[in-house]
């Protein structure tokens, strides 16, 4: 999993847009079926840094929302430097999400 986390207004009706870099897109994008399946998050987070979490012995609450995408299999690039990862708004990183796709990892699925 590479988690990123911005503050950055990428969100649109449908998508989080994010830009990454050339090594990042290509260490996702890889479909070797004999390496781990990679995941890519991204948290979004307020713009002001005391708002982002709280914390106490009960709990942590982390602000705003994270979102995945898997990548695996996508082309290469002509880019030089970076590529722009549009993520579904509907792909939020949830625990029902997450327990879904080590489900699916388990039964040897791709994703």
């Amino acid at each position: 999993m590479q988690v990123k986390c911005t503050s950055q207004k990428l969100l649109d009706d449908d998508f989080v847009k994010i830009p990454l870099e050339i090594k990042n897109y290509d260490e996702l994008r890889n479909d070797n079926p004999d390496d781990d399946p990679l995941l890519l998050v991204v948290v979004l987070v307020p713009d002001s840094k005391e708002d982002w979490l709280q914390q106490s012995e009960t709990e942590l609450c982390l602000k705003r929302c994270a979102y995945f995408l898997s990548i695996r299999g996508q082309p290469q690039t002509e880019n030089q430097t970076s590529v722009t990862v549009y993520l579904p708004r509907q792909n939020i990183f949830s625990v029902e999400a997450l327990i879904a796709l080590m489900q699916r990892i388990a039964s040897g699925e791709t994703i």
